[in-house]
């Protein structure tokens, strides 16, 4: 038997005027999410903000939470985005990118449109679970671009896919067994743009997550934060004694910030 719990963290960075992140974490219902107002376009604080609330709104209201209830999720803050943008926006174009993890039935499901990331640290490890829908990462799976050229590349903020861009959405999803110990880590570009991947697995090895989700938010400013920063922490144990079968129902032994929040920083 496992236990979960979960830390999240927003700031605007040391650039941008608007925080165009949002993110949600609802553990007793093993649901957390992140997204990232594309920049740029009209109303992307909105957008981010719409995806966030439609899939609080979806679960909550879910009889039975499946994984098909976080797609329908997406496509249903899709169609809000751009109804938004149509009635409210003269018709520009606003967009979010977004990742969302579910447990269900000890596997994990994560869904994802553009590049916010999720990321797992197991046995001390650090892997990209998400693919970025990107230009600059469709051309390195190509070969015409190295992974460090797309980093400076021209082209690197153009994402292939978002929520509201288009009318319908193409929902990218995996799953995969949890185990314990395991670290989640869900994270707009903000972070990974400022920090390599193997010095941000270095501070999830941290024991407590709350510290390293600290840690993440404080180097990326120390690194310029040229963007809005979001991460989520979601670290799996065992269940301990000191939790009692409440807590192990809600899937929570200690929440942090149990709802979609923006920094006022």
């Amino acid at each position: 038997m496992m236990s979960v719990i979960s830390h999240g963290q927003s700031h605007k960075g040391l650039v941008r005027q608007l925080n165009e992140d949002a993110c949600l974490l609802l553990p007793d219902y093993k649901v957390w999410v992140v997204a990232d107002g594309m920049g740029g376009h009209a109303a992307g604080d909105v957008a981010s903000q719409l995806v966030v609330d439609t899939i609080r709104e979806q679960v909550m209201n879910a009889k039975s939470l499946e994984p098909a209830i976080i797609k329908t999720a997406l496509e249903l803050a899709n169609e809000k985005v751009v109804a938004y943008c149509q009635q409210n926006a003269q018709g520009d174009v606003g967009g979010s990118t977004v990742v969302v993890l579910l447990f269900c039935r000890e596997q994990y499901h994560v869904f994802w449109l553009g590049d916010s990331r999720l990321y797992l640290l197991r046995a001390g490890k650090l892997q990209q679970i998400t693919r970025d829908h990107s230009q600059v990462n469709d051309m390195v799976e190509q070969g015409l671009i190295s992974a460090e050229q797309a980093e400076s590349h021209e082209l690197a903020n153009v994402i292939t896919r978002a929520v509201g861009v288009e009318g319908s959405v193409e929902v990218a999803s995996l799953s995969g067994d949890i185990r314990t110990g395991d670290i989640f880590l869900l994270c707009t570009d903000g972070l990974n743009k400022e920090i390599p991947d193997h010095e941000i697995e270095g501070y999830l090895n941290h024991s407590d997550i709350e510290a390293a989700n600290r840690a993440l938010i404080h180097m990326t400013l120390v690194a310029g934060a040229r963007d809005n920063v979001t991460c989520i922490l979601v670290k799996v144990n065992e269940l301990s004694e000191s939790c009692s079968t409440e807590h192990f129902i809600s899937d929570s032994c200690i929440k942090t910030i149990p709802i979609s929040f923006k920094s006022k920083f």
